[in-house]
């Protein structure tokens, strides 16, 4: 392997943030990662440190910090056997603001004629298999209902 191959393998596992070590400083944590996707408050003074590979990619890291800006969490959030112990629909607790700070931009936003709001969603991969979230967010911004299905978008591209 020569010696940029290496460099490159290197710096791909830097820049991956499951790697982090829990404890790591922001400071640290930002010269590793580089600059956030987004940053949002979190309760207690902590703060969340966003990395989204979309709208190309399938992944959206949350890493955690406390209020004395040290890494306590990072998960990978678009992963099926988290849904429904994350996103709380119905019940007028989750909004907008929750959605954005978990999953990040979606995709695409979109509307439907069975539904009074937008659609919000995102590409992820299920055992290596494409799949699409959908958030479905009221007009008062609260997170209606969500749902999963295929991602058939790349198998439609003409080849």
């Amino acid at each position: 392997m020569s010696f940029v191959a290496v460099l490159a393998v290197l710096a791909s596992c830097a820049s991956e943030p499951t790697n982090l070590p829990l404890g790591t400083s922001r400071g640290e944590a930002l010269q590793r990662l580089g600059q956030p996707t987004a940053v949002y408050p979190l309760p207690g003074g902590g703060e969340r440190l966003q990395y989204s590979r979309a709208p190309a990619g399938f992944e959206v890291n949350d890493v955690d910090l406390d209020a004395a800006g040290r890494v306590v969490a990072i998960r990978q959030m678009l992963d099926d056997r988290a849904f429904d112990r994350d996103i709380q629909p119905g019940v007028g607790l989750w909004r907008e603001a929750d959605v954005l700070r978990t999953y990040g931009r979606p995709y695409e936003v979109t509307r439907v004629s069975s539904f009074d709001g937008v659609v919000w969603s995102w590409h992820y991969k299920s055992m290596n298999t494409r799949r699409l979230l959908y958030i479905y967010i009221d007009p008062q911004g609260v997170v209606a209902r969500y749902h999963t299905g295929d991602d058939l978008e790349f198998e439609r591209l003409p080849w």
